[in-house]
């Protein structure tokens, strides 16, 4: 089992569990926000099929961006799984909105690996790859924790223990929170529907 409390790391004490938007006529139901929204690290990896995907280059696009990996036993599943369900739940704004993998165990998680995994999921969804210190210089700006555990009964070798949250990037290319492990669908479609309208 992965540690799930991961996805809270002292790095990002900055967010609120419920934040007022506008005049108080909103109050997110799933998204940690943040009190003031900062300009999301920008960053240049490669995608499944071998594509640069900067992104800088989504503006105009709300980016799910999550951390995992393909031989994750619960969290990356249950997550993936969520998110498809809410951009269905969308129906025709799911297009501006995009989710966005980026792999925590490069050494594992080939390009086709990964395409297959995420598109199980979602055929929309992206997955990224690096090698490692380009991998390690997005964690750090992102307060990614991803941590090896060896495994030495299982047949897996070792497992990562990684930050379980969602990071939200909205149209401006602002990162303005964070979805939980274990989100209601429905509240996060609301949420996304709330920052769809307010663009």
């Amino acid at each position: 089992m992965e540690r799930r409390h991961l996805w809270w790391p002292i790095a990002l004490g900055i967010f609120l569990a419920a934040t007022l938007t506008g005049c108080g006529e909103y109050r997110y139901r799933a998204m940690a926000s943040i009190d003031e929204p900062i300009m999301a690290p920008v960053f240049t990896l490669t995608d499944y099929d071998g594509a640069p995907f900067a992104l800088d280059a989504q503006r105009g696009t709300i980016v799910l961006l999550f951390f995992g990996f393909t031989s994750c036993p619960d969290v990356c599943p249950t997550t993936l799984a969520e998110l498809a369900a809410v951009r269905k739940n969308l129906g025709a704004d799911a297009a501006r909105v995009r989710t966005v993998v980026i792999t925590v165990d490069p050494e594992r998680d080939t390009a086709d690996k990964l395409k297959r995994y995420v598109q199980v999921f979602d055929p929309a969804a992206i997955g990224l790859l690096a090698d490692r210190p380009a991998l390690e210089a997005v964690y750090r700006d992102y307060g990614v924790v991803a941590q090896r555990r060896d495994l030495p009964d299982s047949a897996l070798g070792y497992t990562i223990d990684h930050t379980s949250a969602v990071y939200v990037i909205d149209a401006a290319g602002r990162w303005v929170g964070l979805f939980g492990y274990g989100a209601p669908v429905s509240d996060i479609t609301a949420d996304l529907q709330h920052l769809l309208a307010a663009r």
